[in-house]
């Protein structure tokens, strides 16, 4: 039987859309496409779609851009739209737990469990308590739909709706692999969500999202500055842009870019202590960084210290074949923070559990 091919990897952003197409074969895994597009400001805020004409014409620019043939897709959503928790229940086959799962289910949704999609895997049994760990996935179908509906617009067939925060995951296992007896963070930090996801002997322990990004960057800029939205963007990737030196006090964007890396990077160090405090798991052994707001250059550090645990930037590409010939190398080093998602969903094929 012939292997199913990989699904085209689309992660629609808040900020951007990237698309990542991958060949698996005996020799390994291969990127045979990326590409990414911006899409404006407000098109999609907190995971809703405000503007999805817009975000349908993106897409359609960058398949015929790229010539793909592929038309199965995976694309993943976050966000209050979605909760995973990990629960204790009592130890029962696979069977009774299919029945069963929709009522259990309901203790740990605040939403009517008809509006949501169900997912659920075991992480491990414990037969001398009778009890088993379960992880719970429940999305909203609006958005599940919605999500769905835009891909098929653009002329494609969604054939898998992930989490951003597994597609991550998924990312960082093929790259790095899970190193047993530690725990990893792996922290996605978008223009408007932080998703933290800690992963302990492979198993995820701890998932919780927070509602801060690239924006209040940009937002804070803006309003210590007293510029334009577009001025203060371009000020927040100064660092790596080089802006026009004369223009601004560059102190002052440095200023307001460490004040504002100083509460993020607070806010994510008191969801590891609660982690910490509520978890048997033990240490952290590494945190890694992904998503577009991951390039602040001052952010790494300042959570480094805030943490006091090392902490590094994913690279998405680490263990994927890259030829030269077709993609330009600094561009793709440049952008790989941006791209874990996409590779995680370009990883994925049709019927996939």
């Amino acid at each position: 039987m012939a292997r199913r091919k990989n699904a085209l990897g689309l992660d629609i952003g808040s900020s951007s859309v990237k698309l990542v197409q991958l060949r698996e074969s005996k020799k390994g895994i291969q990127l045979a496409n990326f590409s990414m597009a911006p899409l404006p400001s407000e098109a999609i805020v907190d995971g809703a779609l405000m503007n999805a004409s817009a975000v349908v014409d993106t897409i359609q620019g960058m398949v015929s851009a790229q010539k793909l043939k592929t038309k199965e897709v995976a694309v993943s959503i976050s966000g209050h739209s979605v909760i995973i928790k990990k629960i204790s229940l009592p130890a029962m086959t696979q069977d009774e737990l299919d029945e069963s799962i929709k009522w259990e289910a309901e203790q740990y949704i605040p939403f009517d469990v008809n509006d949501v999609y169900l997912d659920y895997q075991i992480l491990q049994s414990r037969p001398e308590q009778g009890q088993m760990d379960v992880l719970l996935v429940a999305a909203k179908k609006e958005v599940v739909d919605e999500y769905s509906g835009i891909v098929r617009e653009a002329g494609l067939e969604p054939v898998v709706v992930d989490v951003d925060c597994f597609t991550i995951q998924n990312t960082f296992e093929v790259n790095y692999g899970f190193p047993p007896g530690e725990a990893v963070v792996l922290l996605d930090i978008g223009a408007s969500t932080i998703n933290i996801n800690i992963i302990s002997n492979g198993i995820t322990t701890f998932t919780r999202d927070i509602s801060m990004g690239g924006n209040q960057f940009t937002e804070e800029i803006q309003k210590q500055l007293n510029v334009s939205y577009d001025e203060a963007e371009a000020y927040k990737l100064g660092g790596e842009r080089g802006v026009d030196a004369d223009s601004v006090v560059p102190q002052e964007v440095e200023r307001v870019m460490a004040s504002v890396s100083e509460s993020m990077a607070s806010e994510i160090h008191r969801s590891l202590d609660f982690y910490l405090a509520t978890s048997s798991e033990g240490r952290m052994s590494r945190v890694y960084l992904s998503g577009g707001t991951a390039k602040v250059p001052s952010l790494a550090r300042t959570i480094e210290n805030r943490v006091g645990v090392a902490v590094e930037l994913v690279d998405p590409f680490r263990n994927i074949q890259v030829d030269p010939k077709l993609f330009n190398l600094d561009y793709l080093n440049e952008v790989r923070p941006l791209a874990v998602c996409a590779v995680g969903l370009g990883l994925r094929r049709q019927g996939d559990k």
